[in-house]
């Protein structure tokens, strides 16, 4: 008994030996942790520090391009991603419910503003073990606008991640050129919106900024705790970047390239409009084009054609070995040649001219510059000699890139080693140039001998010192004489005016002389040769304006279109070259050569005739009836008897029918007026320019005393509305 309960004491102090001996070390261990504060050689209150730090992301805003007029052309803009919660444990009171308690209402509600059915919408909502539901490309890229219409239906667990999206106003705009830029993500989240075509990838890291930071302490919540410091790293936004392009400019040239596209059908369509003052690029696109936003079309051609892409230009070449034979006083207008054949040796077919080597006999040199005969630049380069055109090519800069800031110029290539390839060289066969060279080169015959190197961007803006690196034009070479290129000039204006001129009845514009030539160049076999049939052709023009100063040059091809039998190669490329021309030129305000005298009418009294006479009288004279109701009688019109009119005038006319109020967008305020007056209505008139807006409805149906109201704007007030609505209408389209 003894001997156990000595066992026992031994046991207890061994026990109490151990345990005393650990609470010696604890104790140790802890007060030496809150004398030193470390553990392990790490400082506690950095841990504690570290535990509690969060870090958020300042995003830095991504470069705007801009048009020159410092118009948007692309730019950040906030997009929205729809989200549904459909875990119910974030919802703390059944009250205020934070998931999404009835799918089938939600799924309904939601099917009315994104583009995905009722049905769709309700499987996604319905799918097992799901917490968060995201909807596809129909529910990202939101606009704000629709972000607040869902918001207003008070969805339970339906909410919106905020991002950034590269944005584009103008949709389909100089696209090759532009390019494009999208947000790429990492692990299925969204980063950095980075540039992949166009200049947004080639001026991508002038365009991207550097992020910032904001540090601060917070709870498990990401609350921020109270009395905590902030630490704030400010973002570094991209650089801005300002283009040559006019936007004005730029529309025209896409809607008359659009027309053709869709009225020929063509393979290819390349387009540039310049200063040749300054070599500022003012318009360029091409067909096959793609929208930057959905990418839609780019797996046709994404590369940009216009400095990438080189080609025979056929006879536009002529309008530079003319220049070169005038420069070497080789060119006599009125010394003759026997057109139709060309006989270079006695082993080669002979050159033809382009009605089958039949000629048009003996003519004068002038003359075969107007009818484009390949003979008569045969003759002038024996004048000149192969070695002084072979250094005019040189001097005009083919076979060299522009230098151009545009990535993958391609140089073009002068084939100039056999006796045939130096005379198929002066009209434009064997050796290939690119658009953007021949828009170079025309620049010396419109800028009287100087050359002007093309550019695109005009100046590029660090938005946060407000430092501006601005380009400055750029004389390339001088090819020829101020002399010799007026001379050129005077010339190539005989091609559109003569009656034997191959751009005549094609390229003449109403109040302004055009100076130009035409091309039809043959393309290339895959297998040798050129093909065959009278599609197979790229068909082009270089022209400029007005012709004793060149405001404008452009150059438009135009390949392989559909035709008609009765249709020419020159009908597409005339059908973007004369409205883009002549409207750029109103537009940047070129007064007109040439005013045709107005013709003026004195009116009859009209009421002596029914409706149809007095429609056929004044459509003869180049007037514009306007009826107020449909009746056979004419009760009294505007301006009345006696009255003088100008041709192209409004005269309205009061039927004996129920009257009816005609559509006036784009009436002037003397016009709306003469409506109001014969209709008895009360007028109330906003703004001045031009009619944008009326109360009442087209056609609809009126009686004396009714209230017309009528909005004014000027005509760019107008345009920009026009192309903001349609702007407006392709955001909110729902993407596939």
């Amino acid at each position: 008994m003894n001997v156990q309960k000595k066992n026992r004491n031994i046991g207890a102090a061994l026990l109490f030996f151990i345990f005393g001996l650990l609470f010696f070390v604890l104790a140790v261990r802890f007060i030496t942790i809150q004398y030193t504060g470390e553990v392990k050689g790490q400082a506690l209150a950095a841990k504690a520090s570290q535990l509690y730090k969060r870090t958020d992301v300042l995003k830095a805003k991504r470069g705007t391009i801009y048009d020159r007029e410092g118009e948007v052309i692309a730019e950040d803009s906030a997009s929205y991603t729809l989200i549904a919660v459909m875990d119910k444990k974030v919802t703390l009171d059944p009250k205020r419910p934070h998931h999404v308690v009835d799918p089938k209402e939600t799924a309904k509600k939601l099917s009315e503003h994104i583009s995905l059915s009722e049905q769709e919408i309700y499987e996604r909502l319905t799918k097992k073990g799901r917490k968060q539901v995201e909807f596809g490309p129909a529910g990202r890229d939101l606009p704000h606008r629709v972000k607040e219409e869902i918001e207003k239906l008070k969805l339970p667990g339906i909410g919106f991640i905020k991002d950034t999206k590269r944005f584009y106003p103008n949709g389909i705009f100089a696209s090759h050129l532009i390019g494009y830029a999208q947000g790429e993500q990492s692990n299925g989240e969204s980063t950095e919106i980075v540039g992949k075509a166009g200049l947004e990838k080639s001026y991508n890291e002038m365009l991207t900024g550097k992020d910032g930071s904001l540090t601060y302490k917070g709870d498990v919540w990401d609350f921020i705790l109270p009395n905590s410091k902030k630490q704030i790293k400010e973002p570094k936004n991209g650089k801005d970047i300002y283009l040559t392009l006019d936007k004005k400019i730029q529309t025209f040239l896409e809607d008359a390239m659009n027309k053709v596209d869709q009225k020929y059908s063509p393979e290819r369509i390349l387009a540039i409009v310049a200063d040749p003052k300054t070599g500022a690029i003012l318009g360029m696109g091409q067909r096959p084009t793609y929208h930057p936003v959905t990418r839609e079309g780019i797996e046709k051609n994404w590369h940009n054609e216009v400095v990438e892409s080189s080609f025979e230009p056929g006879s536009t070449m002529k309008i530079f070995s003319l220049a070169a034979s005038v420069e070497e006083g080789v060119f006599n207008p009125n010394a003759t040649f026997p057109s139709g054949k060309y006989y270079l040796n006695n082993k080669q077919p002979p050159i033809k001219d382009h009605n089958q080597g039949n000629g048009w006999g003996p003519i004068t040199y002038l003359e075969g510059v107007q009818r484009s005969s390949n003979v008569g630049f045969a003759y002038l380069l024996e004048k000149m000699g192969t070695d002084t055109w072979r250094d005019y090519m040189d001097k005009f800069k083919f076979g060299q890139k522009t230098g151009i800031a545009l990535p993958n110029e391609a140089s073009g290539k002068i084939l100039y080693e056999w006796p045939i390839e130096k005379v198929t060289s002066v009209f434009g066969q064997g050796t290939t140039v690119t658009s953007m060279q021949m828009i170079q080169a025309a620049s010396a015959i419109a800028n009287n001998g100087k050359m002007m190197k093309p550019y695109v961007v005009d100046k590029i803006v660090d938005t946060a010192t407000g430092d501006v690196t601005e380009t400055k034009p750029e004389v390339s070479g001088q090819p020829l004489s101020s002399k010799s290129a007026k001379e050129v000039r005077d010339i190539l204006e005989t091609v559109i005016t003569a009656e034997n001129g191959t751009g005549n009845q094609f390229y003449q514009l109403d109040g302004y002389s055009v100076a130009g030539k035409t091309g039809t160049a043959q393309i290339a076999a895959p297998n040798g040769g050129y093909l065959q049939g009278r599609e197979n052709y790229i068909f082009s023009f270089l022209g400029m304006a007005p012709k004793d100063d060149p405001k404008l040059v452009m150059y438009v091809v135009v390949e392989k279109p559909k035709l008609r039998q009765d249709e020419n190669g020159a009908l597409p490329v005339a059908e973007i070259f004369k409205p883009v021309m002549k409207s750029s030129l109103q537009y940047l305000n070129i007064e007109p050569e040439k005013k045709e005298k107005a013709v003026i009418t004195e009116l009859p009294d009209l009421t002596d005739m029914n409706v149809q006479e007095a429609t056929e009288f004044l459509k003869e004279k180049g007037l514009k009836p306007v009826l107020l109701g449909n009746g056979k009688q004419i009760l009294s019109h505007s301006p009345k008897k006696g009255d003088r009119v100008i041709e192209g005038e409004k005269v309205v006319i009061k039927t004996d029918a129920k009257l009816s109020i005609p559509d006036m967008t784009g009436w002037s305020k003397r016009d709306v007026l003469k409506v109001a007056k014969l209709a008895e209505l009360k007028v109330n008139m906003v703004g001045n320019g031009y009619l944008m807006k009326q109360n009442i409805k087209p056609n609809s149906k009126v009686t004396a005393g009714d209230h017309l109201v009528a909005n004014f704007a000027n005509q760019t007030e107008m345009v920009e509305k026009k192309k903001s609505e349609k702007d407006k209408a392709e955001e909110e389209a729902p993407l596939d």
